[in-house]
C-alpha cells in the first residue's frame, strides 16, 4: 500500500482518537521520557485505534514494543538505529521508516532497504535542538535522485504554506509536529493540510 503524503507526528494518542475521525491515514506516536507501561499502552491503543480508522500507525523508537504488540510501521533516527535489532525488526515484518541529514546517514538508511527515508529539518525547527542547520528544500531533490522509488518525507519547520515547495521540491510525504500541536484551533489545521496534501 503507498502511504498518504501528510504524516503528522503526536506524542500522545489521545491526539490520535481527535485527529484521524478527520481522515488523517498516516500517523507517528513519538512518545518520549515516558516509563515503559505508559509508552506500551499508548502504542497499544494507537494501534487499535488507528485500526478502527484504517490508518497507518508508525512507531517511534520503540521497536521491542513495536514487535510485542504486532505493529506495522517503526521510525528510527539514527541513534536509535545503534541500538535496534534491524533484523528482528525485519523478522517481525515491520516496516522501517529512517531519519537522515546528511550523506553518510543515507548510506547508512539505504544499506537497511528502508521503507521511507526522512530528511530534516527542512526549516529550522523548535521541537528539538539538533546539530544540523536548515536542509533547505532543494536538498529533498538531491535526496529524491538518490532513493528513487522509496518514499521520501520532509521534516522540521514544515507548515500548510510550506508543502507545495517539499512536494515540488521531490518530497512524496509531509510531516507536522508543532504547525498542529501549538496551532489554536489543531482539527482546522489539520484539515487545511489535508487540502493540501495529495
Amino acid at each position: 500500500m503507498s502511504l498518504h503524503s501528510f504524516y503528522p507526528i503526536f506524542d500522545d494518542v489521545s491526539w490520535l482518537r481527535r485527529m484521524l475521525p478527520l481522515g488523517v491515514k498516516l500517523v507517528q506516536l513519538r512518545i518520549k521520557d515516558q516509563p515503559e507501561e505508559v509508552a506500551r499502552a499508548q502504542l497499544a491503543e494507537g494501534r487499535d485505534v488507528c485500526r478502527e480508522h484504517g490508518a497507518v500507525l508508525v512507531v517511534n523508537d520503540y521497536w521491542e514494543l513495536a514487535i510485542e504488540l504486532g505493529c506495522d510501521w517503526l521510525h528510527l533516527g539514527q541513534e536509535d538505529l545503534d541500538e535496534a535489532d534491524v533484523a528482528a525488526i525485519r523478522k517481525a515484518g515491520i516496516k522501517l521508516g529512517v531519519s537522515t541529514h546528511d550523506e553518510g546517514e543515507l548510506e547508512r538508511a539505504l544499506a537497511l532497504s528502508p521503507d521511507y527515508v526522512a530528511l530534516g529539518p527542512i526549516y529550522p525547527t523548535i521541537l528539538k535542538k539538533m546539530k544540523w542547520h536548515q536542509q533547505g528544500v532543494e536538498k529533498l531533490g538531491l535526496w529524491k535522485k538518490r532513493i528513487g522509488d522509496i518514499p521520501l518525507v520532509a521534516i522540521g519547520g514544515m507548515s500548510v504554506d510550506r508543502a507545495s515547495g517539499a512536494f515540488a521540491a521531490g518530497a512524496d510525504i509531509v510531516s507536522a509536529v508543532t504547525d498542529i500541536t501549538l496551532n489554536e484551533n489543531p482539527e482546522a489545521r489539520v484539515r487545511e493540510w489535508l487540502g493540501v496534501c495529495p
